[in-house]
């Protein structure tokens, strides 16, 4: 699962307030077309975030349900990873988060790689993983700057 797919987007937002959303596991139905469900089964004690949550995703063609592991580095990352899945044999993600000088804005990079039980072809399964990231990316940025 060496491959990931990359990309990033500006938010008029601080980095602070960018993981306020991405951390908010629960509000994702809310702003996301694919996410349907979160059940947080795990949190940090100290932060409340979510260490472990089961996903209920659709997105048309990827019905699934994801229980992932999510491990942060303060307000500029979070990372997840597949611990089981319907449909999926792996998954790896990250928020990577870069503020502007003046602090004003925030640079968010998306990375993704995605295994599924089902075998798809090199150029469908980057096409996927690329569909996912840009309508994450989207919705993330609507999100966080209608709450400011």
């Amino acid at each position: 699962m060496a491959d990931r797919t990359r990309a990033s987007i500006e938010i008029g937002a601080s980095a602070d307030a960018v993981m306020a959303v991405i951390a908010d596991l629960p509000a994702y139905p809310e702003w996301t077309g694919e996410v349907k469900q979160v059940d947080v089964l795990e949190a940090e004690p100290e932060t409340g975030r979510a260490r472990r949550a089961l996903l209920v995703i659709d997105g048309g063609a990827l019905r699934d349900r994801q229980e992932l592991a999510y491990t942060y580095d303060g307000a500029t990352a979070v990372r997840w990873s597949l611990v089981k899945g319907d449909m999926l044999r792996a998954l790896e993600g990250a928020y990577t988060l870069t503020p502007s000088a003046d602090g004003a804005g925030t640079t968010v990079e998306y990375t993704l790689a995605v295994d599924t039980k089902i075998p798809l072809l090199g150029l469908m399964k980057s096409k996927m993983e690329k569909v996912i990231i840009d309508r994450a990316l989207a919705g993330l940025k609507k999100r966080v700057e209608s709450l400011r």
